[in-house]
């Protein structure tokens, strides 16, 4: 963060660089009282949760602090339990119309073609297995006894993260005016995230999404974050934003690739099992039982 804000010309004293690290729920505690330690008199106006790992090629889960599968403690859990804490710092906000954007994915979201098309697909069944909690007694969110998968991690990881904004909506949004959404900025083929992934594939992807108009750069899918957290016409909650079409077919225009601005935002839809509120209840109920003692 210091050498980002050194390279653009951002005074030290307009930004704070603190450690959160989303793989410990104490740290996410720590974070926030910290938070509240160093700026105690600011609410919380714009939260903007976007860390994820994706760890496609293990054969073998990783694991959290707290004993959750790593892509599902990082992805869902910390922010889940951050959004808590932040809650009361978000609805002091309240008149400024307080933003909330989780990072989602096309890849989660199983009404799309990189849903759907490209296995393995988000599934979540009953969520027995976040509901069978921590200390390494699941590698999978839908249940104990699926194997690991670490993409089908990753996918179900991001489909909760879509629950969770559409959940914190249907409880919140009216009573408190946080506007919840979720974005998708498109296939940033280039970003680190694939990291994990052979080199064949990091050289030949982004080639890939460039020839079916999927490609988005780094620079432009930060541009798009940007703009569903500031832009007055990004204020309705409960929605997926993404650009140039809903990623249901290939092609420039279609695929939420790039070539950006107002005019290329699109209201994407929900897939069935992230809208279905029953799915939304256990989601919340099973997550807030197990951050219960960091809250």
């Amino acid at each position: 963060m210091d050498e980002v804000a050194k390279e653009n010309g951002i005074k030290k004293s307009s930004y704070v660089a603190m450690r959160l690290e989303l793989a410990s729920l104490q740290s996410v505690k720590d974070f926030v009282s910290n938070l509240k330690f160093f700026l105690p008199a600011r609410p919380i106006s714009h939260l903007i949760c976007n860390a994820a790992v994706y760890l496609p090629t293990d054969p073998q889960p990783s694991w959290t602090d707290d004993g959750f599968e790593m892509s599902l403690g990082v992805n869902h859990l910390g922010h889940f339990l951050l959004l808590q804490l932040l809650l009361p710092e978000l609805k002091r906000a309240k008149n400024v119309a307080p933003r909330v954007v989780v990072v989602g994915s096309v890849t989660g979201n199983s009404n799309t073609i990189a849903g759907s098309f490209v296995k393995p697909v988000a599934e979540l069944g009953e969520l027995e297995g976040l509901r069978a909690g921590g200390a390494r007694v699941s590698a999978m969110a839908a249940s104990p006894r699926e194997a690991f998968d670490g993409a089908k991690a990753y996918k179900d990881a991001k489909a909760l993260n879509m629950i969770t904004v559409l959940e914190m909506h249907r409880r919140y949004h009216e009573s408190t005016g946080i506007i919840f959404s979720s974005i998708y900025p498109g296939c940033i083929a280039e970003t680190n995230l694939f990291r994990a992934k052979r080199k064949w594939f990091r050289d030949l992807f982004p080639v890939l999404m460039k020839s079916v108009g999927a490609f988005v750069s780094e620079r432009e899918a930060g541009e798009r974050l940007a703009q569903v957290i500031y832009d007055p016409e990004c204020t309705k909650s409960g929605v997926y934003w993404s650009w140039n079409g809903n990623a249901k077919k290939f092609g420039v225009g279609n695929a939420g690739g790039g070539g950006g601005g107002k005019a290329a935002i699109f209201q994407n839809e929900f897939s069935g099992m992230i809208s279905d509120e029953r799915r939304g209840r256990l989601m919340w109920d099973y997550s807030m039982d197990l951050v219960k003692d960091y809250l």
